[in-house]
């Protein structure tokens, strides 16, 4: 096996430590372990609400506790995360409360989520389109010319996505501090690996962009977390990106909509539940004498009333109502968007929401600034406002091709 398809491994699934040691100490041993338990607990009474109707459709995360717990406590509190919809364990390592994770999918507003506070994108569903916003924030700090790093998040279906290439090329070309981390779970929803790319890893791609690539064992904590720290210090640095392919598993379903026994088998799942994550940390913790069943019972018993208490207060918060998605996306609602809500409201039998003049837009109801006024054709119109915004925001960047620099 070549260089590059060496997996880098640390923990054997036996708790063995058979690479270099990470240099992470007891207490932050014993914490990475507490957030694994924490992350699979929340994953599987979500799971249990969508089941009994409490909950929306929901991604499934078990399994794949090793890359996103490992990822993020191996992040300083500058750097900033674009997840897509799996990372409920990164967003809990964090520092996000459980309740603001747990009300995005309970179809609650999203007024807890404080994006710059946590340092965390919103959830991107889109498959792949968070990249390209990842490598953009990196390209801005360069500009700016802070040391901040962005992290990404996705899975191995998105590298079959134009948004990966994009992203990949223009991190390439510019050597932004962007992190590419690529769980790697053998499935895009039910498409196996092998029929979404000729290439034998998702590693290697890295090369053709011009960076470095990494395959490692994403059910290995510490070769998640030590892997992760290289590749921010080398952001750092200005050395630019790196591509983290991360081989892991989803014991569950790719969401609770998704029938995994349709196109895996029983025996597949076992081969892969002999390397748990979290049975592989507490072996090591066990091993070298940092933990025993007390502990055990303790931590279990601490994160399963985190849950249930976080549960309590979501369902005691009122679900919104049909029209506060309206009210929530527009300053002014367009009368055809209130006609469509009013449709929707009369078909399930309810009351027709209200709208005051002053909330309701249509067309005509703006009125032009006073001055002088010039005609342009819609290219010197678009050009007018770039020149105007490139003079009033030096945030601004026009970036395309023939761009002159």
């Amino acid at each position: 096996m070549d260089q590059m398809n060496e997996i880098f491994q640390i923990l054997a699934p036996d708790g063995e430590m058979v690479g270099p040691d990470p240099g992470l100490s007891p207490e932050s041993l014993r914490e990475m372990y507490r957030l694994m338990v924490l992350s699979r607990e929340f994953d599987r009474r979500m799971v249990a609400l969508q089941r009994q109707g409490r909950l929306g459709t929901y991604a499934v995360l078990e399994g794949q506790e090793a890359v996103q717990i490992g990822s993020a406590m191996a992040l300083g509190p500058d750097e900033f995360v674009f997840p897509s919809y799996r990372e409920h364990g990164v967003q809990l390592a964090r520092g996000m409360p459980a309740d603001v994770v747990m009300a995005y999918w309970r179809g609650l507003p999203n007024d807890g989520w404080d994006v710059h506070k946590y340092r965390m994108s919103t959830i991107t569903v889109p498959i792949a389109s968070q990249l390209p916003h990842a490598v953009g924030y990196g390209y801005g700090a360069n500009l700016r010319g802070d040391d901040d790093v962005a992290i990404v998040y996705f899975g191995d279906g998105a590298t079959s996505e134009s948004d990966f290439h994009a992203a990949m090329n223009f991190a390439g070309v510019w050597k932004t501090p962007t992190v590419f981390l690529c769980a790697n779970n053998g499935y895009a929803i039910s498409v196996p690996f092998h029929k979404q790319t000729a290439s034998e890893t998702i590693a290697q791609k890295a090369q053709a962009y011009g960076f470095e690539g990494i395959l490692i064992d994403g059910m290995d904590p510490l070769a998640v977390y030590s892997s992760t720290r290289d590749a921010v210090e080398k952001a750092k640095a200005g050395d630019g990106p790196t591509l983290i392919e991360a081989i892991t598993y989803r014991y569950g379903p790719h969401a609770t909509a998704d029938d995994p026994t349709l196109y895996r088998s029983a025996d597949e799942v076992s081969h892969w539940m002999t390397m748990d994550p979290i049975q592989r940390l507490r072996a090591h913790l066990e091993k070298t004498g940092e933990w025993d069943d007390e502990t055990d019972v303790r931590v279990i018993s601490e994160v399963h009333s985190l849950v249930e208490d976080t549960i309590r207060a979501i369902e005691d918060r009122p679900l919104p109502a049909r029209d506060d998605a309206v009210r929530h996306a527009f300053e002014r609602v367009p009368g055809v968007v209130i006609d469509q809500l009013h449709a929707t409201q009369r078909a399930h039998g309810e009351s027709e929401t209200a709208f005051a003049t002053e909330d309701t837009w249509t067309v005509g109801n703006d009125q032009l600034p006073d001055g002088p006024t010039e005609r342009w054709n819609m290219a010197e119109a678009i050009n007018a406002a770039l020149y105007q915004a490139l003079d009033s925001d030096d945030r601004v960047v026009i970036l395309g091709e023939d761009v002159g620099l």
